[in-house]
């Protein structure tokens, strides 16, 4: 039991680096988000799905990292949100997971039922989500290699293109 939960945490934050994350204010880091949230999804989002998720409150918490990113769905499309609201749904994960998911290198039905994946509040709005992302079959790098954010990830130092 211990060898499985050490793989599944083997590229977690370290605990002191997360702790020090935690003086980060999340709103500057939900800015950006909703910016890649509206350049990936937003043209992608059937309109059914946009109005079943209009003024949702939705959180993603990156768990060892202590890193919240507050959104919500308006007609315009995702706005940043504040941390002091209440938000319908809350998805956490370790930023790894949150990685794997994202390249689809893992399934986010084994992770929620091996406890890696957690959602909290409205599960029907969870399951909408999750569904329509399946629907989508996004690979978040690869269209990452579309958008002008490549250029930018470019001037990070140790960055290399096979990482996208």
């Amino acid at each position: 039991m211990n060898e499985q939960k050490n793989e599944t945490n083997r590229y977690s934050i370290p605990e002191p680096v997360g702790k020090l994350m935690t003086f980060l204010p999340s709103w500057p880091g939900s800015l950006l988000f909703v910016s890649a949230l509206n350049a990936v999804l937003k043209p992608r989002l059937p309109a059914d799905v946009g109005e079943a998720i209009a003024g949702k409150q939705l959180r993603l918490t990156m768990t060892d990292a202590h890193l919240d990113f507050n959104f919500v769905w308006t007609k315009g499309g995702f706005v940043a949100g504040w941390g002091n609201v209440e938000p319908d749904l809350t998805i956490s994960a370790s930023v790894y997971d949150f990685y794997l998911l994202s390249k689809r290198e893992e399934d986010p039905d084994t992770l929620f039922f091996s406890r890696r994946l957690v959602m909290e509040g409205d599960t029907e709005l969870g399951l909408l989500l999750k569904n329509t992302l399946d629907a989508m079959e996004l690979n978040v790098f690869e269209l990452m290699k579309t958008l002008p954010v490549k250029k930018i990830l470019s001037l990070i130092p140790g960055y290399k293109k096979e990482d996208a």
